[in-house]
């Protein structure tokens, strides 16, 4: 555990309100969920998909077509994933070579995230326009992966110092757009605790203080919107889609609380464990969402028949390791895939004790 120290540090102003926050500081470098579990490696092979090339600028919009933000229109999707869709590609991409790493030890797969990795830093992708608001939660969502698919080949002995070099002031350069971004626009829904996720994932692979604490400053922020009974206004908002939401914000704050506690830092126990509420009330609307469904007046389109989607639940490795619960192992069990590129590929823990999880009544 890292010794640190708690100063009074004014963080970026959130909805015009400036939040006091801790900030990790002290000799020790910052940590990632994935240090201190050492991979194997191994000479098993990875096929490599070419590398593509992408502009800095990302011109892409949003998709729905109601106010409350709910509705999908079918065209805007469209167009939406075709422009963003080789930026979502990419990230894919680098976090399956980065868990084919974790989970085999192929020197090859480490090698393919850490090439893909330096063409992306060389061509300055997401460094440059962001079109919209959409763009903008795309580029926090790829860069965000690639900074967490970064910090799990680090120990792969392969990135060398050049390297390093290169990627640390590009993730870095595009973390600080991200983060101005969400400074001006002051948001505080779920699109801020993601943001979240990149900052802390950039903060802890570059080592900077700045960027975790901002981080720390958002999921505090998020916390607070946490009501007795878990439940979140500016997701409750959404419509037909406010499980989706509230299963969309417990995410990342899950995984920033996650890159907290390995650093000396008990976020899930901030608020009186406000986040514990909102895990109890997103695993009990997955198995029933009456209550969102009477809270809304709307009926609710998660979940859907079938398996849940990684999206959904890939937080509840993390959780389940340091709070084991029945009914989100159930869920858990039932998942096809817990892999979301989103928070870069597989959860902290995935490949040590999936497969615990699953047996678990």
């Amino acid at each position: 555990m890292r010794t640190r120290r708690t100063t009074r540090i004014l963080a970026p102003a959130i909805a015009g309100i400036a939040l006091l926050f801790a900030s990790v500081a002290g000799a020790a470098p910052l940590q990632s969920p994935w240090d201190g579990h050492p991979v194997t490696a191994t000479d098993a092979p990875y096929t490599c998909p070419p590398i593509v090339h992408l502009s800095p600028n990302l011109t892409t919009d949003g998709f729905y077509s109601d106010s409350k933000s709910s509705i999908i229109d079918p065209a805007r999707w469209k167009a939406y994933s075709e422009s963003s869709g080789p930026y979502k590609n990419l990230g894919q991409v680098i976090v399956d070579a980065a868990d084919a790493w974790r989970s085999t030890g192929s020197r090859a797969a480490a090698a393919c995230a850490l090439s893909h990795i330096e063409a992306a830093a060389r061509d300055g992708v997401l460094t440059g326009k962001m079109s919209s608001h959409q763009a903008y939660y795309v580029q926090g969502w790829v860069i965000g992966a690639i900074a967490i698919s970064w910090l799990k080949v680090r120990d792969s002995g392969l990135e060398t110092p050049e390297l390093h070099d290169l990627v640390a002031p590009w993730i870095v350069s595009v973390t600080r757009q991200t983060v101005d971004f969400y400074d001006s626009s002051h948001a505080l829904n779920n699109h801020l605790y993601w943001a979240g996720v990149e900052a802390v994932a950039a903060g802890v692979a570059v080592n900077d203080n700045k960027l975790f604490d901002w981080a720390v400053a958002g999921y505090r922020a998020g916390i607070a919107q946490i009501q007795p009974d878990g439940s979140m206004p500016l997701e409750m908002a959404r419509g037909q889609r406010a499980l989706h939401y509230h299963l969309f914000a417990l995410s990342p704050l899950v995984y920033i609380a996650e890159f907290g506690q390995v650093n000396g830092l008990d976020l899930y126990a901030e608020r009186d464990h406000a986040l514990a509420r909102l895990e109890r009330l997103c695993v009990d609307g997955l198995k029933n969402n009456q209550f969102f469904e009477k809270a809304t007046g709307i009926p609710q389109d998660t979940p859907t028949q079938g398996a849940p989607a990684a999206e959904q639940i890939s937080w509840g490795v993390i959780w389940q390791s340091r709070f084991p619960d029945p009914a989100l192992a159930s869920i858990l069990a039932q998942a096809g895939s817990l892999s979301y590129m989103y928070l870069g590929g597989l959860p902290p823990g995935a490949n040590r004790n999936v497969a615990a999880l699953r047996e678990r009544p």
